[in-house]
This record gives structure tokens, C-alpha cells and sequence, in this order.
């Protein structure tokens, strides 16, 4: 069935052939599984990637992402394209009370913090935990986190740490007069997030299947509301790879949808989706 964008150009649901090659990529890359019916989804977000590289159809277009080289460019787009990034700030607050109440209150007040946001997308999640982490710690505890996303063009987003007004609705208001400065002129209807947050928040991109980098050891991980797009097997690798670089004692955040159950790994669970390191 073909049907027609905004732009005007002719889009087609992908066919069997070439969206199985699409899945199959999708998973190799980033260890997410698009399952068997996501066919207008993938046709959605990569039809424009047909009309930039001037090809007819997916199936033309999945041969040319097999045969692209990992260093290819393109690639890179797909990626961005078929991952998920919607993200907003204090999503499940349950998660930030916790970090407060039984966290940060026994942390050493000589020994610095660090907390990883280890799937970050645009910036929201981690800006968040940074103006936790300033109200509670002030100038007490030095801190810093860490935020990593599959995607390039995403970590870009979050490094400038601008965002529309209506995306800021959850922020408390005391956090918001605190750490958000309104935009003006050509800014309007925006808000930028304090230097002095961003200065100890840095971004990177970082593909959670793949072996980590040397990243040094953290106190908190939050990784919310990604792990619904791996299989069990994928989930645990990277779960267990987490694991690996949280202190003895750090907690481990996942979503409130998403579960650990029936996985051996070296967490024990200590409130609603709240893990702790043994």
C-alpha cells in the first residue's frame, strides 16, 4: 500500500523481504528487536532516507544498508531513526524521590558521586537527576553524571540542553525558577538548563551490546524504558555488563513496565523496580 507525506513524496509499507533485512540490521547494531509487525513504523521513519539517497523502494534501500561499511554514514542515520527517544523531564518521579530519601542521604560527604543515566536520549532524564543532586548536595559533596544514547544526533540535543517550553511541565516549579533560563528573541517558547548543571553532565554516544569503554565505577545507574526493546537474552547481557561497573551497594533504576525477574544476575531488588548490588 503506498501512501503520500507532507512532503509530497510517495512512501510504501515495507515489504516482507526487505523489512526482514531491516529487522535483522536493527538487531546486530543496537540489540533491538522490532518484532514481526512494525512494518509501517519502519516505512514512517526511514521513507525519508529513500528520498535523500534517490532509491524507489526499501527493498533497494535495506541492500544498500547491508552493503554500507560500519564507518558508512548511513548507518548511522538508520540507527537514529528506528530507535526510540521519547523522553521527558522527571518521568516516573517515584524514582527521584528514592534516589533522595534512600540514596543521597548516605552517601559519604568526602567521597565524590557519580551517576550514570545509561540510556539518556535527549538530555531530560539526566537534567533532571542534576537538579536533584544540586538541591540535596549544594556544595557538600562534589558529583557528577554521566548520560549515554545510541543515538548521535540525539546525544547533539542533549549536550545544548535547550528544550522547548512544552516539554517542561513535570519540573517542580522551585527547580524550575532555580535551574531553567527563558529563552528570549529568537528563543521564545524555549528553556536552557543552567551552565552550572551542565557543566557536570556530559554526554556521549555509547551502544549498551557492545563492549563498554573503561568508564570507572558509579554509585547509581538509571536505565529506564529501554529494555521492553531487547529479548531476554540481549536484556541480561546488558544488565549484567551495568552490573559490572556499579560500586558494591549501588542501585540500579529500570522502568516501572520492565522487569528483572527469573535473570541471575548480581542484583537483589529493593523496592518497586530498584536494584541493589551484592
Amino acid at each position: 500500500m503506498n501512501s503520500v507525506t507532507a512532503s509530497g513524496f510517495k512512501s510504501e509499507e515495507v515489504a516482507e523481504k526487505a523489512y526482514k533485512a531491516i529487522r535483522e540490521f536493527i538487531y546486530a547494531e543496537a540489540g533491538i528487536d522490532l518484532g514481526p509487525s512494525k512494518h509501517m513504523l519502519v516505512s514512517s521513519r526511514l521513507t525519508k532516507r529513500l528520498r535523500h539517497n534517490k532509491l524507489d523502494s526499501f527493498d533497494a534501500y535495506a541492500e544498500f544498508l547491508i552493503n554500507s561499511k560500519p564507518s558508512d554514514i548511513e548507518r548511522q542515520m538508520a540507527i537514529d531513526l528506528l530507535t526510540t527517544n521519547e523522553t521527558y523531564f522527571f518521568r516516573e518521579p517515584e524514582h527521584f524521590e528514592t534516589l533522595k530519601k534512600d540514596v543521597l542521604v548516605n552517601h559519604p560527604k568526602d567521597k565524590r558521586f557519580r551517576l550514570w543515566s545509561a540510556a539518556s536520549s535527549s538530555g531530560e532524564e539526566a537534567y533532571s537527576i542534576a537538579m536533584v543532586l544540586d538541591d540535596y548536595f549544594g556544595d557538600r559533596v562534589s558529583w557528577e553524571i554521566f548520560g549515554s544514547d545510541i543515538s548521535s544526533r540525539i546525544i547533539q540535543k542533549a549536550r545544548k540542553g535547550l528544550y522547548q517550553c512544552h516539554r517542561i511541565d513535570a519540573i517542580p516549579r522551585p527547580y524550575l525558577q532555580r535551574y531553567c533560563l527563558k529563552g528570549k528573541g529568537e528563543y521564545d517558547g524555549f528553556l536552557l538548563v543552567d551552565p552550572k548543571l551542565r557543566a557536570k553532565t556530559r554526554f556521549t554516544e555509547l551502544n549498551l551490546i557492545k563492549p563498554l569503554p573503561d568508564l570507572g565505577r558509579f554509585d547509581v545507574v538509571f536505565l529506564r524504558n529501554v529494555l521492553i526493546y531487547f529479548d531476554n537474552d540481549t536484556k541480561e547481557k546488558i544488565i549484567r555488563s551495568l552490573a559490572s561497573v556499579l560500586r558494591q551497594d549501588g542501585i540500579l533504576f529500570i522502568g516501572h513496565s520492565e522487569s528483572l525477574k527469573g535473570m541471575d544476575l548480581p542484583l537483589k531488588l529493593i523496592g518497586p523496580t530498584t536494584y541493589q548490588k551484592v
